[in-house]
């Protein structure tokens, strides 16, 4: 098969397009044929090295973690599956032709849902519903900030704070202001400016998916015995709001969580905006854009 593969750790100009052995199936598992790839901020991390202590590269290795396509093979045992399948998951070396899945990871993609377009949302959604439910432990009636709302994690945690009955204030830049659309948010801020921010009254909970300085002035947002929860690691600044429960949230693979915000996007409640779709042979391109920043997911189309 073809494949997105680095042999170092490096810059984007470390993935090359090239031959790679098939995946050879384990138990449990089914072979699809992808039809996307999506591309995060991990995928970059990992390319980078920066991620090797905790997730080292194998090389030549195949970086990804979101694929959607159809079910090409499986495992004898394996049920609820069927050749054909149109199936997405939160899954690990995507950017190829064919992936290996636990079948127990994949979600069938509903009708009326882009093949293509799925595959930007499992690692997204799920992070950003989790950071709600399970970070946070978002309660109805409570007032949550979400920082870096534009985002593709931003919007699933606006979408599942909304859902459990939250009144949710977005938090986007000032330049995302007039053309930004994102369901389910009571109130729209710019964090970015100074009047703005300081106008914020305190909230019950922030749920944060940005760095630096924005993270850290957040921290002053929330109000004595609530809830910093963050999937971008503690602010530099924590120790100081001892006040303040903070959680450095890490997702998890959750097939149920995964068929919730599915459906969420099916029904219009849930939007991850899509930026670009590029060939897979130009990977390097797509993490060089990744990297400058932008609106909407980029998928890789094998």
């Amino acid at each position: 098969m073809k494949a997105s593969v680095i042999h170092e750790y490096g810059g984007a100009e470390v993935l090359r397009y090239e031959d790679y052995p098939d995946p050879v199936l384990q138990p449990g598992e089914v072979l699809v044929r992808v039809a996307a790839a999506g591309v995060n901020p991990v995928d970059a991390l990992e390319r980078s090295g920066q991620t090797k202590d905790w997730r080292p590269v194998q090389f030549p290795g195949v970086l990804g973690w979101d694929l959607s396509g159809a079910v090409e093979k499986a495992r004898a045992g394996i049920e609820g599956f069927s050749v054909g399948d149109q199936v997405l998951a939160w899954a690990y070396h995507t950017y190829a032709e064919l992936c290996a899945v636990k079948a127990g990871l994949l979600v069938k993609v509903p009708k009326g849902m882009n093949l293509v377009d799925a595959a930007a949302l499992p690692l997204v959604t799920m992070t950003g519903s989790q950071l709600i439910y399970v970070g946070a432990d978002v309660k109805p009636g409570q007032t949550v900030l979400v920082s870096g709302a534009a985002g593709s994690v931003g919007r699933s945690a606006v979408f599942a704070a909304k859902d459990r009955g939250a009144v949710v204030i977005a938090g986007v830049l000032k330049k995302q202001l007039d053309s930004v659309q994102i369901p389910g948010a009571d109130r729209v801020v710019a964090l970015d400016d100074p009047a703005t921010f300081a106008d914020v009254q305190p909230v019950d909970i922030v749920a944060n998916t940005v760095r630096g300085k924005t993270a850290e002035d957040l921290m002053a947002k929330v109000r004595s015995g609530g809830t910093f929860a963050s999937v971008t690691g503690a602010p530099a600044n924590a120790a100081k709001y001892p006040q303040v429960r903070t959680v450095a949230f890490v997702s998890k693979q959750d097939t149920k969580n995964l068929e919730y915000t599915v459906e969420a996007v099916l029904a219009g409640k849930l939007t991850i905006p899509i930026g670009s779709r590029l060939a897979l042979r130009n990977a390097a391109e797509a993490h060089a854009a990744l990297a400058k920043g932008g609106a909407g997911k980029i998928v890789l189309l094998p």
